[in-house]
C-alpha cells in the first residue's frame, strides 16, 4: 500500500464524494504555521507550504496509484470513514515505525493529529541512531530535552549538515611534528585533535583554531595508532605497549600529556609481542591489534587484558560495534563475539594482497574494507540464528595505491591512500533503512551507484 500526499483546490472539493468531506482527523486543514516545511523530507515545495491547501492521505494499491478516490467498502456507510486513529495505539506506532524519514515527513503533512504523532514518534530516534549513533557530548536525553528539541528536529538538522558538502573545501596545515605523521584522531565532542608519528610524540591541537595545546615527552618508538574518548587517551607504539592518559576532571582539555598536573594520570599497558597497529575504545573496554597476530581486549576498570583473539597473519585494523568486533589480518576480514571471544564469521581474501583498513556503520551490519589493491568494498552482514553471512554490495576503485585508512559517517565514506589522495563516497543510494530487500541487487548493478569525489594532497 502506498501513501499519496496530494493537494485539493476549492474546485476539486466540489466534485469530491461525501467520503472525502466527512469530519475526521484525516481531513483537518493544516495551517502553514502549524509545522515547518522541509523539502528534504517531504518533497513539498516551500511555496506549496505557504498556500492555503487541504492535504489528505489516501491509501491506494500500486496498480491503482492513479485513482485518486478511495472506494467505499460498504455503500450503506457513506457518512462514515474509519481513520488510522481508530486503530490501537500500539499498532499505529508499529505502522509508523516501518516508515523511513521521507515517509514520516509526508505523514506529518496530512493533518495536525498525524503531524503530532509522526513528529513525536520514537522512530525518529531510531533513524538518527541508526545513521549517526547517540548525539555527541553529554546531552541530557530526558523529558526536558524532548520538550525542547525533538528527535525529528535533531534528525533534520543532521541530515541538512550531511548534504551541505558541495565540493568546497579549504586546507589548514598544522605544524609541530618533526617527522612523518602516522595517526590522526578527532575527538569531536571535546573539539580536540590528536596526532602522532615517527617522532614518537603525541600532540594535542585545538580543532577550532588549529593551535597546539600540549605534547607528550618522546615515547621512544614510532606511534602507529592513537584514539581517545572523554575518559581516556590511548596510543600504540612499535615497541608493543599501549601508552594511556586518564582524563583529569576540571582540566579544560581533558588530558595532561606533560604530567605537570597529575603524574598518576599516565600509565602503560604491556602484553603485545609486536608493534601495535590499531586501537579502539568502547565505554568499558580497550581494543588493540598487533603484528603479533592478536587482538587484545582490555578491561578499562581493572586495566588488564581479559581476552586474546588470535589470527593467522598480522592484524592491520579493528572496529568494535555492539557485541562484535571486526578485524583484518592479511587479506581476510574477521568478526568476533566480544563476550565469548569466539570467531563468528570470516571473509576470505577480501582483497588482492592485504586488507589494510576497515570501517562500519553505527548498527554494525554494514562493513567497508580498503585494500592493498586500491579497492574499497562494502559488505552487508546478515544474521541467520547462530550463523552470519557476508553479502558484497559495492566495489569502488578511486585509488591507484593501497588504501590505508577508512572512516564512515552517514552518508560519507572517506578513504586515504598511499597515492596521496583522499576520496569521499556518498553511499546514500545504496542504503534503504528498514528495507533489506533493496540491498539484493547484484554487485555489477551497484558499481555505478556511489558518488565519489577525489582530493589531491
Amino acid at each position: 500500500m502506498a501513501f499519496e500526499c496530494h493537494e485539493e483546490t476549492g474546485d476539486s472539493l466540489s466534485n469530491t464524494s461525501v467520503v472525502d468531506r466527512v469530519d475526521s482527523p484525516w481531513d483537518e486543514e493544516v495551517a502553514p504555521t502549524q509545522f515547518s516545511c522541509s523539502n528534504n523530507l517531504r518533497g513539498v515545495s516551500q511555496s506549496d507550504c505557504n498556500k492555503e491547501t487541504r492535504l489528505s492521505i489516501i491509501p491506494v494499491s500500486d496498480s491503482e496509484f492513479q485513482n485518486k478516490k478511495l472506494p467505499l467498502a460498504d455503500n450503506s456507510a457513506s457518512d462514515f470513514r474509519r481513520s488510522i486513529t481508530d486503530l490501537p495505539p500500539a499498532l499505529v506506532s508499529e505502522i509508523l515505525h516501518l516508515l523511513d524519514a521521507k515517509e514520516l515527513g509526508i505523514v506529518s503533512c496530512v493533518s495536525t493529529l498525524l503531524h503530532r504523532l509522526a513528529t513525536d514518534h520514537h522512530g525518529w530516534k531510531d533513524l538518527y541512531c541508526e545513521r549517526w549513533g547517540q548525539p555527541l557530548g553529554s546531552i541530557p536525553l530526558g523529558l526536558g530535552f524532548m520538550e525542547e528539541r525533538s528527535w525529528k528536529n535533531l534528525f533534520v538538522e543532521r541530515e541538512f549538515r550531511s548534504k551541505a558538502f558541495m565540493g568546497r573545501y579549504s586546507i589548514d596545515v598544522l605544524y609541530g611534528h618533526t617527522e612523518a605523521v602516522r595517526s590522526v584522531f578527532l575527538l569531536s565532542s571535546a573539539k580536540l585533535i590528536f596526532t602522532a608519528g615517527y617522532d614518537s610524540i603525541i600532540r594535542m591541537w585545538d580543532m577550532e583554531d588549529g593551535l597546539s595545546i600540549s605534547s607528550s615527552r618522546p615515547l621512544g618508538c614510532t606511534i602507529r595508532a592513537v584514539t581517545a574518548d572523554t575518559g581516556v587517551l590511548v596510543a600504540g607504539g612499535t615497541d608493543g605497549f599501549l601508552q594511556c592518559w586518564k582524563a583529569i576532571e576540571g582540566l579544560p582539555h581533558l588530558f595532561d600529556l606533560t604530567g605537570s598536573q597529575n603524574q598518576n594520570s599516565e600509565f602503560r599497558l604491556w602484553e603485545h609481542e609486536g608493534p601495535v597497529t590499531c586501537i579502539a575504545l568502547d565505554p568499558v573496554r580497550i581494543y588493540s591489534g598487533s603484528w603479533d597476530m592478536t587482538v587484545r581486549i582490555w578491561d578499562r576498570s581493572i586495566l588488564k587484558c581479559v581476552k586474546v583473539l588470535r589470527h593467522s597473519d598480522w592484524v592491520w585494523s579493528l572496529v568494535p560495534r555492539g557485541f562484535t568486533v571486526a578485524s583484518t589480518a592479511g587479506g581476510n576480514v574477521y568478526v568476533w563475539d566480544i563476550d565469548r571471544g569466539n570467531l563468528v564469521t570470516v571473509i576470505q581474501k577480501s582483497h588482492v594482497g592485504n586488507t589494510y583498513s576497515l570501517a562500519r556503520n553505527q548498527t554494525g551490519d554494514l562493513l567497508f574494507t580498503g585494500g592493498e589493491d586500491g579497492e574499497i568494498k562494502m559488505f552487508q552482514i546478515t544474521s541467520h540464528g547462530m550463523d552470519n553471512d557476508f553479502t558484497p554490495i559495492a566495489t569502488w576503485t578511486p585509488h591507484t595505491g593501497p588504501v590505508h585508512s577508512l572512516a564512515f559517517e552517514f552518508p560519507w565514506l572517506v578513504s586515504a591512500s598511499a597515492d596521496g589522495k583522499l576520496s569521499l563516497i556518498d553511499v546514500r543510494k545504496l542504503l534503504r533503512p528498514r528495507r533489506p530487500s533493496n540491498l539484493s541487487k547484484t554487485l555489477s548493478e551497484w558499481k555505478a551507484e556511489g558518488i565519489a569525489v577525489g582530493f589531491h594532497g
